[in-house]
């Protein structure tokens, strides 16, 4: 039998359309507007699209939106200094700085200015050492995500084996201690593994869980996964395709079309975890403007 195809694109449409009523109630009692900012450095194709997409999902759900664009050839301290403007822009709840940046800027020191109250993207120290304790933090956007893809599906996570793949710190890492988190979903028994795990495939096949997220396209195959697993494919791959109309295809971690006979759920790709990490960003965003996390 075929796997339920958990549908990223249309679970993030129902939650914008949540966030959206919620704010127009927010505006109606005189509350202040949720207000997200984004930095976009040089022109690389596939930040212009996200950065595109998060803009045009604030106009959905009624946000105010500020987007600042540079060259490549702006300096780190130039940037610096646009990241302590945000920072002291009281008008804006949150920002992003969309990844990746040109060689000469440093990603670490960038994400360590970043005011964690104004961190929608859950990527600095403090929002993820918040989040391994417990404590109210910013997710970071894919791995909550995620969390909501499973519980909207309501998938049983309790006492299951959750293997993840890829320890990046803005997937594997955040997601392993998410689901191993006293709650739901959470208390699975996580395998983080990566590329020097021996046998990988041997961890796959005992996994009631996989979280892909290597980018490697079709690197989970059948052979790897037990019947009726979930999984969940974070990658998103360029591979050249001549058929295609932009020359390329967007292909995930896993060979969907041969594994998707044996799992019980499945995320496409496109249409999977990707929509999810936008509609993750605006929580976030309107969890900032209403001083959930921080007063």
């Amino acid at each position: 039998m075929a796997a339920t195809i958990i549908d990223g694109k249309q679970l993030a449409k129902t939650i914008k359309e949540e966030i959206r009523q919620e704010v127009e109630r927010i505006k109606l009692q005189g509350g202040k507007t949720p207000h997200l900012g984004a930095v976009l450095i040089g022109d690389d194709p596939a930040s212009q699209s996200y950065i595109r997409s998060k803009v045009r999902s604030c106009e959905q759900c009624g946000f105010a939106s500020t987007l600042i664009q540079k060259p490549s050839i702006i300096t780190e301290y130039q940037l610096l200094s646009i990241i302590k403007e945000l920072n002291d822009d009281d008008d804006i709840d949150g920002f992003i700085v969309q990844l990746p940046l040109p060689e000469h800027i440093d990603e670490e020191k960038v994400t360590l200015a970043i005011d964690p109250k104004k961190d929608v993207d859950g990527f600095h120290p403090v929002n993820f050492g918040r989040m391994a304790l417990g404590l109210p933090s910013y997710l970071p956007a894919t791995p909550n995500g995620i969390l909501e893809m499973l519980k909207r599906y309501k998938i049983e996570t309790s006492g299951k084996h959750c293997v993840v793949v890829g320890r990046s710190n803005i997937v594997g890492k955040p997601m392993s201690i998410l689901l191993a988190n006293k709650s739901y979903p959470g208390n699975c028994t996580v395998t983080l593994t990566h590329s020097r795990t021996q046998d990988l495939a041997a961890e796959t096949r005992r996994a009631d869980i996989i979280i892909a997220a290597i980018g490697i396209p079709n690197f989970i195959t059948a052979d790897m996964v037990k019947e009726g697993a979930t999984i969940i494919d974070v990658g998103i791959n360029r591979v050249d395709d001549v058929t295609a109309k932009r020359g390329y295809r967007l292909k995930g971690d896993v060979d969907f079309e041969n594994v998707q006979s044996k799992a019980g759920f499945i995320t496409p790709v496109p249409g999977g975890v990707g929509p999810m990490t936008v509609a993750s960003l605006l929580i976030n965003t309107l969890r900032a403007s209403k001083k959930e996390v921080y007063d």
